[in-house]
């Protein structure tokens, strides 16, 4: 059960404090430098290097928050690909050809080419593992002038969505040379990352050649803190500036001037077994779905940090609820005193408390309710094979391309190959295949909202909650990024008065 914030014993915030004590002090960061212009930024971030920043992992996320690392586009707040490396770009079947930017030069110096582009799209394609977002996708690149060609082995509206993932993106050709990408020095960002210190920290200084707005502030310096309430305690004592992912248990004791919860494409979904089982009867799905009160849970587990789900899609799509349809659902049955299991996991922390809130709920409908909780990588196969009545799942809404098609399809096509609700839906599967295939923007859009009603209408899936990320930047911070997509936090923008 989780410990009210305001009921933690002061040694264990001291202890947790005294983790970071030290750790930004002493350095360039802790005073005004008046020739760089200004103080360097603290950041202390959750998770520490997992591949030794490698962009080909999901490593690469820290170097896109960092503002070190560039792809040929980027992304808008609807998932829309705008300019970045790349100025422009044209489709002709399977090929996109993308016009490259002129006066860019890598942090060693070195300029940007189209060679290069080539030989950093082909080094990821060629990974093992591949990036996320090249998962299914026979991806080949080559250079034509001062232009890039990429083609794919089937057509794809989504190819300048997924050149904006940050496993793709372009570094220094001296970043490849070695047996493990390096990132240091190779990147083209307003940031050049200067020193990595294992997984305990990194720095970066301001790169005066970029060749867009100059970064504000001298440079980042980086510390990974696991523990949250470290974290926390890093904000309240001004030991950082920046801080990712404060617990939910640690936001209500903070200056709450000091913390931005920004809305995650992320719900907190209960799937409906419809293959077999109690919930095989649509009129039981339904009778489940009346029952849930997912206010209470968003209240109680979440401390009334997440938003109760409207459907699928949340917030952190600003135009799912405007496209949302009508649902048309099966009338609820009566329950009768059926026995269900419920299956979820330990590794979020919060997923075993949401279960024990449903089993309540449930059973005052007139389901009896059993749980199975254990670690994810002991029920994922169970899950995936249909072993239980109903499963619930903390699930990211927009993968790395910033659409939901992806999504939707893998969790409900009938050969999907994440369907835990085993849902085989003719209907459904011509609407997920639809949203698929038609070309990114307000068509494609709105393709997704018709799939998203389709699948509700089944009841495969109820709703529950979407989640978000909390925060912290210190009084003096300006201009921090507070991105749903968890790509961008320190830009050329961001300083510390």
């Amino acid at each position: 059960m989780r410990v009210p914030a305001r009921l933690i014993p002061l040694a264990a915030v001291t202890a947790a404090s005294a983790l970071l004590t030290g750790c930004f002090s002493g350095g360039p960061s802790a005073t005004d430098d008046a020739g760089a212009g200004g103080k360097r930024i603290r950041v202390a971030m959750m998770q520490p290097p997992r591949s030794a920043l490698s962009p080909l992992s999901d490593d690469a996320f820290k170097l896109s928050r960092w503002s070190t690392a560039e792809t040929l586009v980027k992304l808008d707040a609807d998932g829309d690909a705008e300019p970045a490396l790349a100025t422009e770009w044209a489709r002709s079947g399977r090929s996109w050809t993308f016009t490259l930017r002129d006066g860019v030069t890598f942090h060693d110096g070195t300029k940007l080419t189209a060679a290069i582009v080539v030989n950093s799209l082909t080094k990821a394609a060629a990974a093992s593992p591949k990036p996320r977002i090249l998962d299914g996708v026979d991806l080949t690149a080559k250079a034509d002038g001062d232009k890039v060609t990429v083609t794919t082995a089937t057509e794809d509206p989504l190819v300048p969505q997924r050149l904006s993932s940050p496993q793709l993106s372009i570094l220094a050709a001296k970043a490849y040379r070695g047996k493990t990408v390096n990132p240091v020095g190779a990147g083209t960002g307003p940031f050049e990352l200067t020193k990595v210190n294992g997984t305990s920290s990194a720095a970066l200084d301001r790169y005066d050649g970029y060749w867009g707005k100059k970064a504000k502030a001298p440079g980042i310096d980086v510390r990974f803190v696991p523990d949250g309430t470290a974290r926390a305690a890093a904000l309240r004592s001004g030991e950082a500036d920046i801080v990712e992912a404060v617990p939910v248990s640690q936001a209500a004791v903070l200056d709450q001037d000091l913390i931005t919860e920004v809305p995650m494409p992320r719900t907190n979904t209960l799937y409906l077994n419809t293959e077999k089982g109690v919930f095989e009867d649509a009129a039981l799905r339904a009778a489940a779905r009346e029952a849930i009160d997912a206010e209470s849970i968003v209240k109680g587990v979440y401390e009334g940090r997440a938003d109760v789900a409207e459907g699928l899609l949340g917030p952190a799509l600003p135009w799912a609820a405007g496209l949302r349809k009508p649902v048309r659902r099966a009338e609820a049955g009566d329950p009768a005193g059926k026995t269900i299991t419920i299956g979820t996991f330990t590794d979020r922390a919060e997923l075993p408390e949401v279960a024990a809130a449903l089993q309540q709920q449930l059973q005052k409908a007139g389901f009896k309710v059993k749980l199975d909780v254990r670690e994810y990588a002991n029920i994922e196969s169970d899950a995936l094979a249909g072993a239980f009545d109903a499963f619930i799942l903390s699930r990211a809404t927009v993968l790395d391309s910033g659409d939901p098609a992806a999504y939707l399809y893998s969790d409900f096509a009938s050969d999907g190959s994440f369907n835990i609700p085993q849902l085989a839906d003719p209907a459904v599967d011509k609407t997920l295949k639809k949203a698929g295939e038609t070309p990114a923007g307000d068509a494609r859009r709105k393709a997704v909202s018709a799939a998203e009603a389709a699948v509700l209408g089944t009841d495969a899936a109820v709703p529950m909650l979407h989640e978000r990320v909390i925060q912290g930047d210190a009084a003096g911070v300006t201009g921090a990024a507070h991105d749903p997509r968890e790509r961008e936090l320190v830009t050329a923008d961001t300083h510390v008065k």
